[in-house]
């Protein structure tokens, strides 16, 4: 590997991190999950018991948005679906909410196939690129690629 995203800004010895836009994510369900989900609204209770869709043990942003959002220590059941695209589908699937990044989720929330639980309450986590110091001409081509489109509003 020569370079790589990542939201660990402590740069893997002998590459250089540069900083990029944040990634928003947002806490998304289909309109009949939430229905039966969360029949009184999103609380603390109901998100206790509504099933989350996680990449993987260490995907914890449910949990930073359940603490920031409600100031609740989630713990609930959980389905995983290491794949990005797969927790959108298990997501329109209507077997859990999930924290859908805003730039996947944006058309099925204009479209109404996904709504947010708590519209707003979005999370931002920074991002970063990480490269090798190696000096090659097309890695640097990459990396203000990378850079140009990583920092726009886009």
């Amino acid at each position: 590997v020569l370079a790589a995203v990542t939201a660990d800004p402590v740069p893997v010895q002998g590459c250089r991190t540069y900083d990029l836009a944040p990634m928003v994510y947002v806490a998304t369900a289909v309109p009949s999950f939430v229905a039966a989900a969360f029949p009184g609204g999103v609380d603390a209770a109901s998100l206790r018991r509504a099933p989350t869709l996680r990449f993987d043990r260490r995907d914890l942003l449910q949990v930073r948005w359940a603490r920031e959002a409600l100031d609740l220590e989630l713990a609930a059941p959980v389905h995983w679906s290491p794949s990005t695209q797969g927790m959108l589908d298990l997501c329109l699937a209507g077997l859990g909410w999930a924290m859908t990044p805003l730039a996947l989720a944006t058309p099925h929330l204009a479209s109404g196939r996904l709504v947010e639980l708590l519209p707003g309450r979005r999370i931002a986590v920074p991002l970063y690129w990480q490269r090798t110091r190696l000096a090659a001409r097309l890695l640097e081509r990459l990396t203000q690629a990378v850079l140009a489109a990583g920092r726009s509003d886009d």
